[in-house]
């Protein structure tokens, strides 16, 4: 039985690697349809949990138990997923396109490596406090996973891994390499180099009033990077409740 526990764990493991590995891969290679996909998954995800939380903090608000068919609530709940859905489609989408393929491979293996940690983390709190992945994920590990990945991706820029523009290259690519009417990867890699260039200009800001150390840390958390850890931390949700019920199903 030992055994076979063994064999069981190394399944679910290599069945979690190949689903993250694909996640990032489709990331790298796919931009656009990975942006709609995870627009989507969040809006699914999104309006059954929004609602949910809703059902349960109505009470500690208004001290009354919400109405099983709210309407107020239902369009609330439905709001909400909406502009979480859109703000995850637009978050993969920045993330992940652009023309620079040598950054956005290394960006695909950032992901994949948050990713992992996000599916473990889930697989913990669940085997060990009985914690739900869903709830979890999609309401608590967003912020979290977004600190790794920001963290991760200047780390990569400061090894130099990812370039760092000045203002004057920001101008020369917005002027003489971005056509009048670009296209998806033209407009990303333009405001990924602007992006990047005033997550740089905050941090020099920031370091004449609190030094290098510390305003490399704000930096990191002030970055837009950070909203990459939501859509890491959709797919950790949908990758963990899928070797979940895999991992029930073997002995």
């Amino acid at each position: 039985m030992i055994f076979l526990r063994i064999l069981s764990n190394l399944l679910v493991l290599a069945l979690e690697l190949a689903a993250v590995g694909a996640v990032a891969w489709l990331a790298w290679r796919f931009p656009l349809p990975f942006a709609l996909a995870t627009a989507l998954l969040s809006l699914v995800l999104g309006v059954r949990l929004e609602y949910a939380r809703l059902r349960n903090e109505f009470s500690f608000y208004f001290g009354r138990a919400l109405g099983a068919s709210s309407i107020a609530a239902a369009a609330v709940a439905t709001g909400e997923a909406v502009v979480k859905a859109l703000l995850a489609g637009v978050a993969a989408l920045l993330t992940f396109s652009g023309t620079d393929q040598a950054r956005l491979w290394y960006v695909a293996l950032l992901f994949a490596a948050v990713l992992f940690a996000g599916t473990n983390l889930l697989r913990w709190l669940t085997l060990s406090l009985g914690a739900s992945p869903e709830r979890w994920g999609y309401f608590r590990l967003a912020a979290l996973l977004g600190l790794v990945f920001s963290a991760g991706f200047a780390a990569l820029a400061q090894l130099g891994f990812i370039a760092v523009p000045d203002l004057a290259h920001v101008v020369s690519t917005a002027l003489w390499e971005t056509a009048a009417k670009p296209e998806v990867g033209q407009a990303s890699e333009l405001l990924f180099q602007m992006k990047q260039y005033l997550d740089d200009a905050i941090v020099r800001f920031l370091s004449v009033w609190v030094g290098p150390d510390v305003a490399r840390g704000l930096g990191i958390a002030l970055s837009v990077n950070m909203l990459s850890g939501f859509v890491a931390a959709i797919y950790a949700v949908v990758i963990s409740g899928v070797v979940r019920r895999i991992d029930e199903l073997l002995p």
